[in-house]
């Protein structure tokens, strides 16, 4: 059982940098903890096995433990709402889709402490409700007819300090859609009301007695506003032709989401200026009840998208108290480290990059660590479902699978639905990533050693080690944020196995790397796949907008292609007109988890341009071994293709053969449907080792596939997969310029 979990607020640090390490044990016991600089994380037996090496740190020693709790669920919050404190009559409306009605109470927009103020909330029926209280008496009244989920609706509360009545609207927008439901509900009850002075006003949740929120909304929710009296009826249907009249004499505050769509500011349109902010990223750049269909960019029209989705299980930070600081050393190597906590039952690693001096690296070979991948899967919650189909076998469920079963507010992965069933589209490792860890094995990782992303880059580091290979470390999010300044001191940039995702900012940095004479190494599959964007103030949370074609687990919604971080369209680079094909010469064609195959040398592998790739290779057949389904071509698998960008000289110096009928065409390369034809008869299912020379005197050496790198270590090195690895990587930290035939 788990009792340890922990996350830094830093991926990668320099030295003389500090990094904070946060720490929960579950049942508070203490804990130890101490460096290591992390060589392989594969605990199979069959491989190298587990391997670090002890660094002494500054904070080496036992702590006292800690439980830290995680609050999930998205809201908004209004601290300067002084108009709200004096109000004596008020109405309180919004525009709202909600997606789980009938589950629990859930708050749409409150000012509340104790007994005194309002909220106007789904009720546990899910019918819209209105509760006020005088600081003794409280009083809710209900509609009493249950919204439909995905539908619009205009609510309506007012209280009427004259006549002591409180009165409940709920008007759906699309009548023809909702059969026998009623058009308009209401009700009117006699009540007392005081504001709630000096308390925040909060939408989609209220604020507990314990100070955290509560009661969350789950739906779209847009157009809140709050008057000074109560309208007329004939006024509150009004408002449902979505104008906002920011001059109206009663108005004490309007949020308009369509302003700020890319930050976390909630824009109060009155004269009053009652901004607020959102906590826990919920969604924004979402279509509104008004959205035409006309424009899908909300960047063009952004009043369509005046909406944000709220759910219950949004996270961006976990909030925890930190445990422990860290000021790298300096003289330390450059290369992947962990904070390693342990009890008596349980351990913890936290992972962190270490970074060469600026301006001072200590290799010419970078190891391009791809984090943002990690993000996203970060705590994947078998997306598609362990029963498997899409394994062709039966899943493993492991120890940080069984806490993340119990722990939902520890977050979710881009694979994962929301609660009410909506796609993830943000993730942040401002919270333990569980799977993101040595030691651990994944249900996705296949047969054999069932490592995936971060554990299986680590056959990367283990070979690095054991070949005495000179590298340095850094994150994707380093290139991310600088550019190509982070790899100008480098000659070479090997990739991970599976860099899946990544920015328009990190896809300019390789290709600029790449027209200045650069090598690029890339050590896996499937990768440069779907384009991301980073948050541009909140370090740490990526979004993805899975719009149309490629392999998902949920799609966006129309109207929602696009990031609400950038204004970017989301989806594929192919479908964006960067294919992988133009990065790395090859691009994602299958995947199968069941078993990896074999490559076998093709003419081209004799052409004296890559005489350097096959020195001390004699025989034809490549890597049928491996820790990674038993072979090196598998789990996920690239081919080059002219008509998606593989350059007209690149040559494919070996190509994977035998693939079992779990491996199925990517969707993307299916015009039409048809009855599924597996990997041993589909001419596109094969893996294509591939190499071409850049016109700036550099060269990419392309693997294409995740299961290359588990085949290593076979023998302890003594392989072909091994030997055309150091090969390349020997040549391609060498200074010679390649030549372009």
């Amino acid at each position: 059982m788990k009792t340890l979990t922990g996350y830094s607020n830093r991926i990668s640090v320099r030295p003389c940098e500090s990094v904070e390490f946060f720490v929960s044990s579950e049942d508070a016991r203490p804990y130890r903890a101490r460096l290591i600089r992390l060589i392989h994380g594969d605990v199979n037996p069959d491989g190298p096995g587990y391997r670090d090496e002890v660094i002494p740190a500054s904070f080496e020693g036992s702590y006292a433990g800690m439980r830290q709790q995680i609050h999930a669920g998205s809201f908004g919050m209004v601290k300067k709402c002084a108009p709200a404190s004096r109000l004596e009559s008020f109405t309180v409306c919004a525009i709202v889709s909600p997606t789980l009605p009938g589950r629990g109470e859930q708050v749409v927009v409150a000012h509340q402490r104790g007994a005194y103020g309002f909220e106007l909330l789904v009720d546990t029926s899910g019918a819209a409700a209105i509760r006020v209280g005088d600081g003794g008496r409280i009083t809710m009244v209900s509609t009493g007819v249950p919204l439909a989920a995905k539908l619009w609706y205009l609510l309506v509360a007012t209280y009427d300090a004259t006549s002591a009545t409180v009165d409940i609207r709920q008007l759906a927008l699309h009548p023809q859609s909702v059969a026998s439901r009623l058009h308009v509900a209401a009700a009117t009850a006699h009540a007392a009301f005081r504001p709630a002075a000096d308390a925040a006003l909060t939408l989609a949740a209220r604020i507990g007695t314990d100070g955290f929120a509560e009661a969350h909304f789950n739906g779209k929710l847009e157009a809140p506003r709050l008057f000074s009296r109560a309208l007329s009826h004939e006024e509150a249907d009004d408002l449902a032709k979505g104008t906002q009249d920011h001059a109206h004499p009663d108005l004490v505050a309007s949020w308009d989401f369509s302003v700020g769509i890319d930050s976390e500011v909630l824009k109060d349109m009155s004269r009053n200026g009652m901004d607020g902010w959102t906590l826990n990223l919920p969604t924004r750049g979402m279509t509104g009840h008004s959205w035409t269909g006309e424009e899908m960019n909300w960047v063009h029209k952004p009043s369509q998208y005046n909406a944000i989705h709220f759910h219950d299980d949004d996270l961006y930070n976990a909030g925890w108290d930190a445990s422990f600081k860290w000021q790298v050393p300096e003289g330390l190597k450059s290369g992947i480290y962990c904070a390693h906590l342990s009890n008596d039952d349980d351990e913890e690693f936290i992972p962190i990059v270490v970074r060469a001096p600026r301006g001072k690296p200590g290799a010419r070979l970078a190891f391009l660590l791809p984090t943002t991948s990690y993000i996203a899967y970060g705590n994947e919650r078998c997306a598609y479902g362990p029963d498997g189909a899409l394994l062709y076998q039966v899943a493993t469920m492991h120890a940080h699978d069984e806490f993340l079963a119990a722990h939902r507010e520890y977050g979710l992965s881009l694979y994962d639905r929301h609660s009410d069933g909506s796609g993830v589209a943000y993730s942040s490792r401002l919270r333990p990533l569980l799977n993101m860890r040595p030691k651990v094995r994944s249900w996705l990782g296949g047969a054999g050693s069932g490592v995936w992303q971060f554990n299986a880059d680590t056959h990367i580091t283990q070979f690095l080690e054991a070949e005495q290979i000179e590298y340095d470390v850094l994150s994707d999010e380093d290139l991310h944020t600088e550019g190509i300044e982070a790899l100008e001191d480098y000659a070479c940039v090997l990739t991970g196995t599976h860099p899946e995702y990544c920015s328009t900012p990190t896809l300019d940095a390789l290709e600029s790397f790449k027209g200045q004479g650069g090598r690029l190494v890339y050590m896996g599959g499937n990768g440069f796949y779907s384009r991301i964007a980073y948050h541009p103030t909140l370090p740490g949370v990526i979004e993805v907008r899975r719009a149309e074609g490629g392999i998902r687990s949920w799609a966006a919604a129309a109207g929602e292609y696009y990031h609400s971080f950038t204004g970017e369209l989301g989806g594929l680079w192919q479908r964006l007109g960067r294919p992988p094909q133009t990065v790395v010469g090859v691009g994602m064609t299958s995947q199968g988890f069941d078993r990896s195959t074999y490559f076998c040398r093709t003419p081209a592998s004799y052409d004296v341009r890559t005489a350097f790739a096959f020195e001390g290779v004699g025989e034809d057949l490549i890597g049928n071994f491996g820790l990674v389904g038993g072979g090196a071509a598998g789990s996920e698998i690239d081919r080059a293709d002219a008509d998606w960008g593989t350059p007209g000289h690149a040559l494919v110096v070996a190509r994977s053969q035998n693939h079992s009928p779990a491996y199925l065409m990517t969707m993307e390369d299916m015009y039409e449907p048809g009855s599924p034809i597996g990997g041993p008869d589909h001419p596109l299912i094969h893996a294509d080792v591939t190499f071409f020379e850049t016109p700036s005197g550099g060269a990419v050496f392309a693997m294409s596939s995740i299961a290359w790198a588990g085949s290593l270590s076979h023998d302890d090195g003594r392989n072909n997969v091994a030997q055309i690895t150091r090969n390349v990587l020997r040549r391609f930290t060498d200074p010679a310029q390649f030549r372009t035939p």
